[in-house]
C-alpha cells in the first residue's frame, strides 16, 4: 500500500458516498482520486485502468458542469434506460473487451488484458450513466466492482481490492436510495 493508493482510496470512497446523496462535490473527489490512480495503476501494469482514470478526470469535469447546470444537483431527475439499451451496451462492451484484450496481450505486458479491458469499458458506460443520473448505473457498478476485486488482488493492490468490496456495498446502497427516490417521483 502506497500513499497515493491510500489517498486515492479515501477520495474514491468520498466520491461514491457523495454521489449517493447527489452532491455535486462527488465529481471533485472523484477527479482527484483518478489523478492519483493513474500512477497506482501504471505501476501495477493495469494500463486500461490507468487510461480509464484520464477519462474519469474528464467525466468529473463533465459531471461537475452537468450537475451544476441545475439549481440543485438533486433537481436533475433520476431516469431509467430500457432493458434493450442496457443489453446492447453490455454486448458491445464484451465484444470490445475481447478485441482490446487481444491487442493488449500481443503488444504489451499488460496483466489480465481482457478483464482489464472489460472493467474499463463497462466503467466508462457506468460513469456516463452517473453523469446523466441513470438509475441502473448502480447495477453496472455492482458487477464491475465485483470483477475488479479479483483483478486488483491479482496485482497485490489489497487496499484497492478492499475499496471495491466497499464499493459493492455502496453501489447496493446507491441503487436502493436512487430507486426509492425514482419510485416516489413516478408514483
Amino acid at each position: 500500500m502506497s500513499i497515493p493508493e491510500t489517498v486515492a482510496v479515501i477520495l474514491a470512497l468520498a466520491y461514491v458516498i457523495l454521489a449517493i446523496v447527489e452532491s455535486r462535490f462527488c465529481w471533485l473527489a472523484g477527479g482527484v482520486s483518478a489523478l492519483l490512480y493513474i500512477v497506482v495503476f501504471t505501476d501495477a501494469r493495469l494500463y486500461m485502468e490507468a487510461g480509464l482514470q484520464g477519462v474519469y478526470i474528464a467525466m468529473a469535469v463533465y459531471g461537475w458542469f452537468t450537475w451544476g447546470a441545475h439549481p440543485a444537483a438533486d433537481s436533475l431527475p433520476i431516469r431509467r434506460w430500457s432493458i434493450r439499451r442496457h443489453a446492447l451496451l453490455a454486448i458491445a462492451v464484451m465484444a470490445l473487451s475481447l478485441a482490446l484484450g487481444e491487442i493488449l496481450s500481443r503488444f504489451t505486458d499488460a496483466a489480465w488484458p481482457a478483464v482489464d479491458s472489460f472493467t474499463t469499458l463497462a466503467a466508462l458506460v457506468a460513469t456516463y450513466m452517473v453523469t446523466q443520473k441513470i438509475l441502473e448505473n448502480w447495477l453496472w457498478w455492482i458487477i464491475i466492482d465485483a470483477i475488479s476485486i479479483g483483478l486488483y488482488l491479482s496485482r497485490d493492490l489489497h487496499l484497492t481490492a478492499l475499496l471495491f468490496c466497499g464499493y459493492v456495498v455502496l453501489a447496493t446502497a446507491g441503487w436502493i436510495a436512487w430507486h426509492k427516490k425514482y419510485s416516489a417521483i413516478e408514483s
